[in-house]
C-alpha cells in the first residue's frame, strides 16, 4: 500500500494538472475546503455528482459501560461528517 497522500501533495497535484502556481492552487484547495466546511457546519448536506456526499450524522446522547470498571457512563449526544461515495468514484477505486 502506498503512503497516504497529504495536502501538500494534493496542491502540488491540482497546480500540475490546471497549470497554476502552487500558492494558488493552495488558495483554491482551502476555499474548496472551506466551502464544504461551512455548508456541514449549518447542516447543509455537500453532494459532488460523480465523487460523492458529504452529510452530517447526529448521535443521541446515550447510557454506556466502562469495559474495565463496569462503571455506567453518560455518552454525550454528538454530530460527524459521514462520506458516501458517488458511483464514479467506486468505479474508478474498485478497477
Amino acid at each position: 500500500m502506498e503512503k497516504p497522500l497529504n495536502k501538500q501533495e494534493l496542491v502540488s497535484a491540482v497546480a500540475e494538472t490546471v497549470d497554476l502556481p502552487k500558492a494558488k492552487a493552495g488558495e483554491v484547495v482551502d476555499a474548496v475546503f472551506g466551502a464544504i466546511e461551512k455548508a456541514l457546519s449549518t447542516k447543509q448536506e455537500v453532494r459532488l455528482v460523480g465523487f460523492g456526499t458529504f452529510v452530517t450524522a447526529t448521535r443521541k446522547a446515550a447510557k454506556g459501560r466502562n469495559p474495565r470498571t463496569g462503571e455506567e457512563i453518560d455518552i454525550p449526544a454528538s454530530t460527524s461528517v459521514r462520506f458516501k461515495p458517488g458511483k464514479a468514484l467506486k468505479d474508478a477505486v474498485s478497477k
